[in-house]
């Protein structure tokens, strides 16, 4: 009788201390396999369809009414599909769509389960910056991440981009944020308000990721990494719609 809670009910602030997140470059159709049918995958060259692992450092994350000092501090992971969805105004959105995600916390894990559609799991993942060089380490989900900011960074050799610039509209978080509710054949929309977005490129040496390997069974390649940090983030109060077949 609560599930209504489930569907993100009040405004959610954060703070991005720094966020990684890696682009893999799919099969359009491995991509849809994945999802429901209100979705369409978010495409490059008609040939390639994109997942994204995210992993965020986030501060004093709350309900927006709250004060930042009553919020708290995760490292949340997400696992998500670039996707395109067209609302029933006509309008079309370009967001991303839940796999799954994972916190290193069971108060995230707890509040997430109540609150979001998420899918939150819990693992042990670290995340560390020494100067321009990244790790993030999880034994229990098998993520092993090197990465390097650097004006000078490569694209990854199996990557479909030909520059940065492309591969920066795969490079996230996008405008939305959605989910699919099957029982009633809903879609739950949640908008991000995010300020200074400006990511750096990141080169990785090492990529494993667990998730993806289960996942996807090896059919992907790594296309692209971008890194952030110190970012105000604001999720609005999610919203329902029917969805028109």
């Amino acid at each position: 009788m609560f599930n209504f809670l489930k569907n993100h009910p009040f405004p959610v602030k954060s703070f991005f201390e720094q966020s990684l997140v890696l682009t893999y470059a799919l099969p359009i159709e491995l991509i849809k396999s994945q999802l429901p049918p209100c979705f369409v995958p978010d495409t490059f060259n008609d040939e390639y369809g994109f997942a994204a692992v995210a992993i965020v450092k986030t501060k004093s994350l709350r309900p927006a009414m709250f004060p930042s000092f009553l919020g708290n501090d995760f490292i949340l992971v997400g696992y998500r599909v670039f996707v395109r969805y067209t609302n029933n105004a006509g309008k079309r959105l370009r967001g991303l769509y839940i796999l799954g995600s994972e916190t290193d916390k069971v108060l995230m894990k707890t509040l997430g389960s109540i609150f979001t559609q998420y899918k939150y799991g819990i693992t042990d993942i670290e995340f560390s910056k020494e100067g321009p060089e990244l790790t993030i380490i999880s034994q229990r989900s098998e993520v092993n991440i090197k990465a390097k900011t650097t004006p000078d960074a490569i694209l990854p050799e199996q990557s479909p981009f030909g520059n940065w610039k492309e591969a920066r509209r795969f490079a996230g978080p996008l405008p939305f944020t959605f989910s699919y509710l099957e029982k009633n054949k809903e879609v739950l929309i949640v908008e991000g308000i995010r300020e200074n977005w400006d990511p750096l490129p990141a080169e990785i040496s090492t990529a494993e990721v667990g998730y993806m390997d289960k996942r996807f069974h090896g059919n992907y390649q790594l296309a692209s990494a971008f890194y952030v940090e110190n970012i105000p983030y604001q999720w609005k109060k999610g919203r329902i719609e029917k969805w028109r077949q």
